[in-house]
């Protein structure tokens, strides 16, 4: 049974006894404007015992939370001004991610915008993940504060009752006043602290996650990217499907291929092989055309995972080669893939390779996934501990469920600690700035004004960056 139906089950139960916890303490709620806050004093109790047990070890984090904080402020602001120039000047990858620059986290987007290199995102791990970072992050605030004697009033947690009413936020309220009145140095360590903490549960869940993988999964299939292709030069080519071509340009390629499976194209000396999806995610260049290789896995359209070869279990790119070297140019071997969650065998005719006739030659390729642009760093970082052309197999049931949501638990820690240090007004990263800006310019009023112009620019550039995604997704 598909997993979403228990999911649903379980927010539906959450959805209950959240109504019901919340009309039994409505005593100890308060609104403030959209959020239910519950107030309890056991956070106090925990916050003020573990800032009076480490007093000189939170002394020595403070600088550190403090540089980190100056790291992660210079980070989020680097990849900010990276994400308005792809939504602005490159639409094909913004076609490409379909999910909004600016939305909320919420259960199921992934699944919603058919997003394939994000794994599912359920609600039990959006409750999960939401409560490990909101906890630590709010808690995290109020244990510096208290070291740095300032009073924490109340902590709690936030809910949205009319909408969606399950856990939102953690709270610490802290005694504002006296915030105000500690050295700049203190404020920075008390507001960049939640991010610090973020940052910690990111390494700690990391190191969690790496050696779950190591323990609960297993090579079993290589997955490959792309087949092997050559840059040809357009007045080079000569037919499309045997259709004659003279001058040809990118247009006419395109209108002559076929709308599905695999197309011819000739020049002189060469055949060449194509599919539309393939000529279309390429600019039109009156130059050259990227065209695949006449090679066996093209022709065969043998899909991207490649799990055995005459049933020898494929575990690594250089198994993979070491194992097609023991045949010779034209034999024939069977070539075990994972299609559509089956097993599928191709009876494949090694060719010729191009360089050295006597090489036997499939016609695949392996991309470094490494040059892939920002998000495919971002992304390769969280998963570094595994080789990204291997197909893994889980060793139990519950394996890639709990994969997942450690994954998730890592990417929303580290988010959430590069976003709340942007320095726009609403974040910790805002009072962050202006506070770095008071300790420059000596000046209050100018320290608000340039925090100000600064907020406003940020926000300016979100909605510029929703425009164009937009525009991206009607084009």
């Amino acid at each position: 049974m598909n997993f979403i139906i228990y999911d649903v089950a379980f927010l539906t139960i959450a959805l209950v006894f959240t109504s019901i916890f919340l009309y039994r303490k409505r005593a100890n709620l308060k609104k403030e404007g959209l959020l239910l806050l519950y107030k309890t004093g056991r956070g106090i109790k925990i916050i003020n015992r573990i800032s009076n047990k480490h007093k000189k070890l939170l002394d020595v984090l403070s600088y550190i939370s403090i540089i980190l904080g100056f790291f992660l402020m210079g980070t989020i602001i680097y990849f900010f001004g990276k994400i308005v120039w792809i939504y602005i000047f490159n639409p094909l990858i913004v076609k490409q991610i379909k999910i909004p620059p600016i939305m909320p986290l919420l259960p199921y987007i992934p699944q919603i915008f058919k997003v394939s290199f994000l794994p599912p995102f359920y609600f039990v791990y959006w409750i999960i993940s939401l409560a490990i970072v909101a906890i630590s992050h709010e808690f995290s605030h109020g244990i510096f504060a208290v070291n740095k004697k300032i009073k924490v009033k109340s902590t709690g947690f936030g809910f949205f009752p009319f909408f969606f009413p399950v856990f939102l936020a953690a709270f610490v309220e802290l005694d504002e006043k006296k915030m105000d009145k500690k050295k700049i140095a203190d404020q920075m360590a008390i507001l960049s602290a939640g991010t610090f903490a973020n940052t910690l549960v990111a390494i700690l869940f990391l190191g969690i996650l790496a050696l779950f993988f190591f323990l609960s999964f297993t090579p079993s299939g290589v997955v490959y990217d792309i087949y092997s292709y050559s840059a040809v030069g357009l007045p080079a080519i000569i037919s499309v499907n045997n259709i004659p071509m003279i001058n040809a340009n990118y247009s006419q390629i395109l209108n002559a291929v076929n709308e599905n499976g695999i197309s011819e194209i000739k020049t002189e000396n060469k055949t060449y092989l194509a599919t539309k999806s393939f000529l279309t995610s390429q600019q039109d260049n009156a130059l050259y055309i990227l065209l695949y290789e006449n090679a066996p896995a093209v022709k065969a359209n043998l899909s991207l995972t490649i799990i055995k070869i005459n049933e020898v279990v494929i575990t690594s790119k250089e198994k993979l080669g070491d194992e097609i070297k023991k045949y010779s140019p034209g034999s024939e071997i069977t070539v075990t893939v994972l299609e559509e969650d089956a097993f599928k065998d191709y009876k494949i005719v090694l060719a010729e390779s191009p360089e050295n006739k006597t090489v036997p030659y499939l016609g695949i390729g392996f991309l470094n996934r490494e040059s892939s642009g920002m998000f495919g760093k971002v992304m390769a970082w969280f998963s570094s501990f595994k080789d990204q052309n291997v197909y893994y197999t889980p060793k139990f049931d519950a394996a890639e469920f709990i994969y997942n949501l450690l994954w998730w638990i890592v990417m929303i820690s580290f988010s959430v600690a590069l976003g709340n240090m942007l320095p726009v007004g609403i974040f910790d990263g805002g009072r962050f700035f202006y506070l770095t800006m008071f300790a420059i310019t000596k000046s209050e009023k100018a320290s608000k004004r340039i925090s100000k112009v600064l907020t406003y620019l940020f926000l300016a550039l979100v909605l510029l960056i929703m425009i164009f995604w937009v525009i991206g997704l009607v084009k």
